[in-house]
């Protein structure tokens, strides 16, 4: 059993790995600016409530965990603000011994091997271009540390959210940097099987200092 602790705990992303983790009987606690509606509390997970821009926050978030998970997006207030904090996160993960867990994007994957991101080449909604390149952002500083930090940049594939919730199927597949696609070329996972498959990862430990990506 592992302690789990997940910054954005109550968004698409980071909820769908909160509900995961609990089933399987790890300590699990969801930290959000606000709570969600009494309907949606899991049983077995610690909510609390603060801001990654609190260091008192941070600190918290730190104690007593084995992994850190952070699923935040640089949207409304956070623009342009979250690639900062994520910097100051990864300094005080590494001298707390906490693996770190980033979920970031789809843009910051490359369509093959070698080319430019597709939040590098414009190929971005242009809706989230700002978002993805500041996700971006963050996979190159994690990428340019030269301590021994546990480090993970967990990409989801480019149709993954709440506008698309689908269904626990079980399965998925794993890929580094380059985007992975069905036999039609479209890149697809559901909220449950992202969950799963980073809750996976967690347990098995089999990727490090690097970026991965889950898709069907």
């Amino acid at each position: 059993m592992a302690r789990i602790t997940v910054l954005g705990g109550t968004g698409y992303a980071g909820g769908a790995i909160v509900a995961d983790a609990i089933t399987r009987d790890h300590e699990v606690a969801s930290y959000s600016r606000r709570l969600p509606h009494s309907s949606d509390l899991l049983d077995g997970v610690s909510y609390e409530v603060g801001s990654i821009t609190d260091a008192a926050v941070r600190a918290d978030s730190l104690t007593a965990t084995d992994v850190l998970v952070a699923a935040l997006s640089p949207r409304g207030d956070m623009t342009g603000r979250v690639r900062s904090l994520y910097a100051e996160l990864a300094n005080e993960a590494a001298e707390s011994g906490v693996r770190l867990v980033v979920i970031g994007g789809a843009s910051a994957l490359r369509p093959a091997a070698g080319e430019p991101t597709f939040a590098e080449s414009g190929q971005a909604p242009a809706a989230f271009a700002e978002e993805a390149m500041e996700m971006f952002g963050v996979l190159q500083d994690l990428q340019a540390r030269t301590d021994d930090l546990d480090w993970l940049f967990v990409s989801p594939a480019r149709t993954f959210g709440s506008y698309a919730p689908g269904e626990s199927t079980g399965h998925y597949r794993v890929g580094g940097d380059v985007v992975v696609t069905d036999d039609a070329g479209d890149s697809v996972i559901s909220g449950p099987d992202f969950g799963q498959a980073v809750v996976d990862e967690i347990e098995s430990h089999d990727h490090t200092r690097q970026q991965v990506t889950f898709a069907y």
